[in-house]
């Protein structure tokens, strides 16, 4: 009889020791599954907040605008303050996203790593709209019209009417410009600088034969009444269009667009180009 008592009691007491372990691991998984739940959503909220560029610059405060110094684009008044056709664009956009402009000069070869690591939210320097920039960002739409252009000393000009005429030249061009794609593509001998102001300064001083800018600059920075009188443009060796270079997939690219549209219908992008010269270079927003 006494047998029978104690295996009744072991018996119950096998039954209370696992409703027990059940009990712990119903509460693990639940707790485990809340955890998870909790990780996957703020995983999602911040995939969500990591999406929008426009988001990400408001919630700091500023626009970083990726530049070189390229009249009339962008360059610096008397007083060190930046100014062109590119930078007063890039303040109005700064006004309608409700946030600080920040220029910052960067190596242009180098845009799309910096658009990358987020040192700059966009790359605003008369920017070409090319493979590289389609492939690797993302571009708003075009805004204006330019060509890459040679420019030489006047007194040699006659020599160099014809790109096959460049063979055997030394060309500057700015290391990862459009002006260097050109005149790679031509198969002249580069001097890669850091910028087309620095291509100017080239070929002023005898330092290379010829240099390869943006039509536009060359409007601004040579001829008659500039700093660089001796100087003229000669082939055109392409035709392009500028446009704003934001990440891949950024919507700070479509919430540009939308503004172009704006400034466009109520003429502030046609007062700035005419303020800079450019007026016949822009584009019509739609």
């Amino acid at each position: 009889m006494m047998k029978k008592i104690l295996s009744i009691l072991l018996a119950a007491g096998m039954c209370l020791s696992m409703a027990a372990c059940a009990s712990v691991d119903s509460t693990s998984n639940d707790s485990s599954t809340a955890d998870n739940n909790s990780s996957t959503q703020e995983s999602e909220s911040q995939e969500e907040t990591a999406e929008s560029d426009v988001e990400y610059i408001k919630d700091k405060g500023t626009l970083v605008v990726g530049i070189t110094e390229f009249a009339p684009m962008d360059y610096k008044d008397d007083n060190g303050e930046w100014i062109g056709f590119d930078a007063d664009m890039a303040r109005e956009i700064a006004d309608a996203l409700g946030v600080e402009v920040q220029f910052t000069v960067i190596e242009w070869g180098n845009k799309l790593l910096e658009l990358e690591n987020k040192s700059i939210d966009c790359a605003w320097n008369g920017m070409t709209i090319t493979n590289e920039i389609t492939e690797g960002a993302s571009a708003t739409n075009p805004y204006a019209k330019n060509a890459q252009v040679v420019v030489v000393k006047k007194d040699v000009a006659d020599q160099y009417a014809t790109a096959e005429s460049l063979e055997g030249l030394l060309v500057a061009v700015e290391d990862g410009s459009a002006g260097q794609e050109a005149a790679q593509a031509e198969g002249l001998d580069t001097n890669d600088v850091l910028d087309q102001a620095t291509a100017l300064m080239e070929v002023d001083s005898g330092t290379s034969d010829a240099c390869v800018i943006d039509l536009l600059m060359a409007g601004a920075m040579i001829g008659e009444g500039t700093s660089y009188p001796d100087l003229v443009t000669t082939v055109e060796l392409t035709t392009e269009d500028y446009g704003v270079g934001c990440r891949k997939g950024s919507d700070l690219t479509d919430f540009i667009n939308e503004q172009f549209v704006k400034l466009y219908e109520d003429g502030t992008m046609m007062e700035l180009a005419e303020k800079y010269g450019i007026k016949d270079n822009i584009v019509e927003q739609k």
